[in-house]
C-alpha cells in the first residue's frame, strides 16, 4: 500500500472530542490493550495530528501522527497499527515470522508468501482468515510489517505452506515509515519458541553430522548472510518456495562449491558488495562524510570493481542503489540520510562492523588502491549528470478536460501523456475541424479550461500545438530527477537552476557565488576543492541565504570562465539547466 509514493491532502491537528472519539475506536480495535497503554497511545496533551493521504492507487487513507511519528493508519474506517506502534506494543497482534532477506520484497510492494514463514516448532499462531497480523524477522520480535492473513491457520497448513500467506499493507522502509524519524527497528529478544525456531533452522545439517547455527540477530548479518540475501530476493520472483532457503546456505563451503554455478544476477549482487567493503574499508575517511550517495558509488564503487568488470546495479537483484543501501543500513553498517531534498547522503559509517574488519581487499589492490587514494583525494571524481524530466500535475480548472480519461485533480503526468488525453479527447468529441483538419473546434470545456475571459468570444477555433502548447501552461509544473543507481524523486515546481552569480566585496574585489549545486547531486565541497585546484584562488563553503538545507560555494573573481568549461563538458550538464553564464568577463585584446 505505501511501497509507492502518496500525496498528503491535508493535515490538521485532533481536538479533545476527536481524542476521546479515537481512543476509543483504538479500545474497539485492538481489546489486548490496557487503558492505560491506550492513553499512552493516544495521549490528552501531546501533538497529534491527522493526514489525510491518497495512495498511488487512488486509495483515501487517515494517518494519525504523534512525535512527528505515524502510530496509526484508517482505511475504509479500519484501523491499522504502523511499525512505529508495534515496537513499542510487540505483542499487539498475533506474529509470523520470516527470513531478514525477505524484508526488502515486502518493502517493494510484495505480499508475503507461505513458503517463506518460519514454521516454529511449537506451531504457527491461530489465525482465520482476515486477521490483522504482525510480520517479524528470526532472531527479532520487533514486527518489520503489517498484513492481513489471507487464509486460516489450518488452511495454511493443509496448502502445505504454499501460496500467499498474507496482504501485506505496511513495512519498516516503505513510504509510511519514511514520513517519520526513519527509526530502525529495536532488538527484541526472541520469546522460547522463536528460539526455538532459530535452533531447528539448522536441524537439517545436523542430522547430516553438521553443526546447527547460532541464533541469528538482525544485526548480525555477515558477508556471507547478504549474498544469501541478495541470493534469495533475485530467485524468489522464479520460484516462491525457495524462500526460505537461506537458513539451507549457511556454510561457507557450501557457498563456495555453489560460486562456479551462480546467475549473472547472482555475480553482480557479489561484485556490490565486494566494492562495497573495499570502498568503506581503503577510500572512504571519517573527514568524508557527510558524502554523497552518487558520489560513493561513481567515485569509490567504480574504482574499487577489478579489471574487466563492470558495476550495473540494474543487472542485480537490488535494481537501485537506495534499496542496495537500505539493505546495508538495515545491517547497521552505514546510515544514510536526505539532507537535502531529494538528495541522499552516507553520514554515519561504522567501521567497527564486524564485515568492514573481516573484508580482505583482493589481490592486485593493495598498491593500485594507495594510488588511486592519492588520485582520488586531489578531487577527481566521477559524475553523472541526472535525468530530469518535466512533468505535470492536473490542477483545479483543469479537471473537467482530463477527469474522462480517469484522471483527478493531484494526477501527474508526463508531457506525452497530455498530449495523447488531449487528443483522445478532441477525438472523441469529435472536435477536429471537418474543413480543415489543423484546428479543433472550442467546445465549452476547452472554452474554461484554456481560455482567458477576455478570449471566449473571440476564439472558436484553435490550431493542435496551440491547444496542447495552452495546455500544458495551466497544468501545474513538477519534475523528476533521476540520479544514476537511484530511485527517481518527483518534486514540485520547475528545477532551480544551479545559480552562478558576482558579487562585489571590500577593495572592489569581486567573488564568484555558486548555489543549487545539490539539486543536481554535485558536493559543493567537492566543486569547491575543484575549482581552487583549476584556478589558484580560494574558495570556501557557506550556508546558502535563504534555505535551510543547501550552501553555496564562493570563489575569488570571475571564474565563470573555469566554471562554464567544468559545469557544461565535464560533468555534462545542459546549459539551460546553468543560469549566470553570461556574467562572465568578455576576453579582449591586450594593449
Amino acid at each position: 500500500m505505501f511501497a509507492r509514493a502518496f500525496r498528503v491532502r491535508a493535515n490538521t491537528s485532533i481536538k479533545g472530542s476527536d481524542r476521546r472519539k479515537l481512543r476509543s475506536d483504538v479500545a474497539a480495535a485492538f481489546p489486548s490493550l490496557s487503558p492505560e497503554q491506550v492513553a499512552e497511545l493516544v495521549p490528552n496533551k501531546e501533538e497529534l495530528n491527522v493526514i489525510k493521504i491518497y495512495s498511488h492507487k487512488g486509495e483515501a487513507i487517515t494517518v494519525y501522527m504523534n512525535h512527528r511519528n505515524p502510530i496509526l493508519f484508517e482505511v475504509e474506517k479500519v484501523l491499522y497499527p504502523t511499525v512505529y506502534t508495534l515496537w513499542v506494543y510487540p505483542d499487539l497482534l498475533p506474529a509470523f515470522t520470516t527470513w531478514p532477506p525477505v524484508l526488502q520484497k515486502l518493502a517493494g510492494g510484495a505480499d508475503l508468501m507461505l513458503p517463506g514463514v518460519v514454521v516454529p516448532p511449537s506451531g504457527l499462531p491461530q489465525v482465520t482468515r482476515g486477521t490483522l497480523c504482525a510480520v517479524t524477522l528470526l532472531g527479532n520480535r520487533a514486527p518489520v510489517a503489517v498484513g492481513v492473513a489471507t487464509m486460516s491457520t489450518e488452511e495454511m497448513l493443509a496448502a502445505g505452506m504454499k501460496g500467499k500467506g498474507f496482504a501485506v499493507l505496511h513495512t519498516h522502509l516503505d513510504h509510511l515509515w519514511e514520513h517519520g524519524d526513519k527509526s530502525s527497528p529495536p532488538t527484541l529478544a526472541p520469546l522460547g519458541t522463536d528460539c526455538a525456531a532459530v535452533e531447528s533452522a539448522g536441524g537439517q545439517e545436523e542430522l547430516q553430522g553438521k553443526e546447527p547455527e547460532q541464533p541469528v540477530d538482525i544485526g548480525d548479518l555477515s558477508l556471507r548472510d547478504r549474498d544469501t540475501c541478495a541470493e534469495l530476493l533475485g530467485k524468489e520472483e522464479l520460484h516462491e518456495s525457495r524462500a526460505a532457503e537461506p537458513a539451507e546456505d549457511a556454510s561457507t563451503q557450501h557457498q563456495q562449491e555453489a560460486e562456479d554455478s551462480r546467475t549473472p544476477q547472482e555475480q553482480m549482487d557479489a561484485l556490490f558488495n565486494q566494492c562495497f567493503f573495499h570502498a568503506l574499508k581503503c577510500r572512504v575517511k571519517k573527514s568524508d562524510l557527510p558524502l554523497l550517495t552518487s558520489t560513493f558509488l561513481g567515485s569509490h564503487m567504480v574504482s574499487c570493481c577489478p579489471a574487466g568488470k563492470q558495476l550495473d546495479i540494474k543487472k542485480s537483484s537490488y535494481k537501485k542503489f537506495s534499496k542496495f543501501l537500505q539493505c546495508m543500513q538495515h545491517q547497521r553498517i552505514l546510515q544514510v540520510k536526505e539532507l537535502s531534498k531529494g538528495v541522499e547522503s552516507i553520514v554515519d559509517v561504522d567501521w567497527k562492523h564486524p564485515d568492514i574488519k573481516a573484508f580482505a581487499v583482493p589481490e592486485g589492490f593493495s598498491s593500485a588502491s594507495a594510488a588511486q587514494d592519492s588520485k582520488s583525494e586531489e578531487g577527481e571524481q566521477v559524475y553523472h549528470a541526472p535525468e530530469i524530466i518535466p512533468l505535470y500535475g492536473v490542477s483545479t480548472k483543469m479537471i473537467p478536460l482530463f477527469q474522462e480519461s480517469g484522471h483527478r485533480k493531484g494526477s501527474i503526468l508526463s508531457s506525452s501523456e497530455v498530449r495523447n488525453i488531449i487528443i483522445n479527447y478532441v477525438k472523441s468529441n469529435e472536435l477536429v475541424d471537418e474543413t480543415n483538419k489543423n484546428f479543433v473546434k472550442v467546445n465549452a470545456i476547452l472554452c474554461d479550461c484554456l481560455l482567458d475571459k477576455s478570449e471566449q468570444d473571440e476564439i472558436s477555433h484553435l490550431k493542435w500545438d496551440e491547444l496542447l502548447s495552452r495546455c500544458l501552461e495551466r497544468l501545474q509544473p513538477f519534475h523528476q530527477v533521476t540520479f544514476s543507481g537511484q530511485e527517481p524523486v518527483v518534486r514540485k515546481g520547475n528545477i532551480e537552476p544551479i545559480d552562478i552569480s558576482i558579487a562585489q566585496r571590500s577593495s572592489n574585489k569581486k567573488v564568484t557565488i555558486i548555489k543549487n549545486l545539490e539539486l543536481y547531486g554535485l558536493d559543493p565541497q567537492c566543486v569547491a576543492n575543484t575549482l581552487q585546484q583549476k584556478v589558484q584562488a580560494s574558495a570556501t563553503i557557506s550556508p546558502a541565504p535563504g534555505t535551510k538545507d543547501r550552501v553555496q560555494v564562493q570563489i575569488q573573481g570571475n571564474q565563470i570562465h573555469h566554471l562554464a568549461k567544468m559545469l557544461l563538458e565535464e560533468y555534462q550538464l545542459p546549459r539551460k539547466y546553468i543560469q549566470g553564464l553570461d556574467k562572465a568577463p568578455k576576453l579582449g585584446r591586450k594593449k
